[in-house]
This record gives structure tokens, sequence and C-alpha cells, in this order.
């Protein structure tokens, strides 16, 4: 176990995810429970071929290859900029799927906006478009004190998201995730967060404002919510939510990210998230090898993978 090879569970859960939710995108919940997924398939939303990844994996893998040099956040910055504009990592060459605070936010980067200063600060600005990609993040910061893993979720969450809200939820999932990478159970790891997170935002002052949307994950048991209470939007807490709650009412990777597949809306987007945390409790043997085989450039993602598995040895506390 202690050779696991983490970035391939986080990487390849995440793209997996992504894959099987990209033909279903903005459909409604009612409108997929007619045909529901069930296998990775093709077409759909965007005409794209089974295995097509959208921009929530084209950026996780822009963080991930940037970690590969350490962090530096104007190379993320030309990563992302190269990504929008010269199809970087992009499946066949070209963005088909960008949301619109992510592109705002790349605009000025362009411009030479600083890296910090770029994503939007607006309230109405919190989507998911830095949680989706923020997963590689873990291995870098997984070691270092509380503070300074806040500090710099922060900063890579704010090229595109500002936000103290999107902030918080990129947090959240990294403390999470960090959990799980060191052995602890998705249930314990939730009823963790649910002492330690508080704790930490208090401490530092976070507006009490900003951390009420986060009730039902800090506060109650989200695992309880019925699937009809469970929102699958692209807003941040919704797709944070809807990630946990798909990983903690199933028992195996399959059933977590087909579950989030099915809340309808934000498909990819949501199972590429859940499927980020399953990857890392079931460890990538657990994903369908079919899925895997069909992934777009499935080559250039293991090497990623290998290559920041072996950057960033993980020895657990």
């Amino acid at each position: 176990m202690e050779n696991r090879n983490y970035a391939k569970d986080a990487l390849l859960g995440v793209a997996v995810g992504d894959a099987l939710g990209v033909p279903f995108e903005f459909k409604s919940r009612t409108t997929i429970a007619y045909h529901p997924a069930t296998d990775m398939i093709g077409y759909g939303t965007y005409g794209q071929p089974a295995g097509t990844w959208s921009d929530d994996s084209s950026l996780t893998f822009c963080l991930a290859e940037t970690l590969l040099n350490g962090l530096d956040y104007n190379a993320l910055a030309q990563n992302f900029i190269a990504w929008l504009y010269f199809n970087r990592w992009t499946p066949y060459g070209e963005v088909f799927d960008v949301g619109n605070t992510t592109q705002v936010a790349i605009e000025k980067l362009k411009r030479g906006v600083e890296p910090e200063l770029a994503g939007e600060i607006s309230e109405s600005s919190n989507g998911n478009g830095s949680l989706m990609r923020i997963l590689p993040l873990l291995f870098y910061t997984h070691n270092k004190p509380i503070e300074a893993r806040f500090e710099i979720t922060r900063k890579v969450s704010s090229l595109t998201h500002r936000h103290i809200r999107s902030v918080i939820a990129c947090f959240y999932y990294l403390e999470y995730a960090r959990h799980l990478l060191y052995g602890k159970e998705k249930l314990e790891a939730y009823n963790l967060l649910q002492t330690e997170i508080p704790a930490f935002l208090a401490k530092n002052e976070i507006s009490p404002i900003e951390i009420k949307p986060f009730e039902r994950i800090l506060a109650k048991d989200i695992s309880k919510v019925r699937e009809r209470d469970i929102n699958s939007s692209g807003y941040v807490i919704d797709s944070l939510e809807a990630s946990l709650w798909c990983l903690l009412t199933t028992d195996t990777y399959k059933k977590a990210v087909l579950k989030a597949v099915n809340l309808g809306e934000d498909t990819d987007t949501t199972a590429a998230i859940a499927g980020g945390l399953a990857g890392l409790v079931y460890g990538w043997q657990a994903i369908p090898k079919l899925w895997i085989s069909e992934l777009a450039k499935v080559d250039d993602i293991l090497t990623l993978a290998d290559n920041l598995n072996k950057k960033y040895t993980i020895s657990k506390p």
C-alpha cells in the first residue's frame, strides 16, 4: 500500500468521472431518469466520442503539470492561457467547454493581470470552476501546516475564482482528500472536518456569513439528505454537496460517479469532483478498466500521473 500511486487515483478518478458526465451535461434529472447513465457513452450534449473529458480535466492536468516543477503561479497562469488559446491539454485539439468566470479570468491573465488578482471576486462568481481543477494541489500541500494549506489553496483558486466562498470550498475538498490520502475512512474524514474546518475558519476570522452556506456539510450529515434536496447546478456549494453525497451514499467508484451523472445539470463537474475523491477512496484499480482505456489521451494522463507521483512521495504521518 505504501507504493500506491495516489496521483493515478486522483487524476484518473477526475478524468473518468468527467468523461462519463460530458454527454449528459445540462440535461435535467428528470430527463436523464428515462435513460440513466450506466456506462461510458459518446456524443450527447457536445457530440464528442466516448472517453472525451472537458475543461474540468484539462485544467486539472494543467495544474498537475505545473506542479512537476513546484508551484509557480505565473507558470500555472501560462498553462491556463495555453489551454484556452492554444488547446493545451485538450482531448482532441480544441476547447469545446469553458465556464464564463474562468474564461474572463484567463483573458485577464493573458493581459498580464497578476494571477492572485485575476479571478472574479463578486458573490455571483461562485461557480465550480476552481473546485473542479484543484485536486492535484493536494500533493503539494498535504504535508504543510494548515495555515499554509489554506493560503496556497486561496491563491490557486484565485486565478479564476477569488471569492472566499469558492476558496473555502476548495479548501474543504482538499482537506477531505488529505484525510483520505492518510487512510481515513470516508465518513470518518467527513466527521473530522465538522470540527476542524469551523475551528480553522473561526480562528482566521472568516465571516460567519460565508461559513453559513456550508452548514449542510459542516453541521449536518449530507448523506442523510434526500436526493430531491441535493442540487447539482454549477454553483460551488451545490457541486461540493452533491459530490460528497454521491461518495457517502455509495460503496464503489462506479456507483459514485454514475450517481453523480444521474443527478443531472452540471454532470461532468459533479462526477469529476466526486470521482477524484472516489479514486482516493477505492484506488484507480477499482475504476472499470474499459472506462480508463476509452479515455482520450490516456497514455499522456498516465505519464503525467506517474511523474506527479514520483515528484511527491507520500509519507503518512
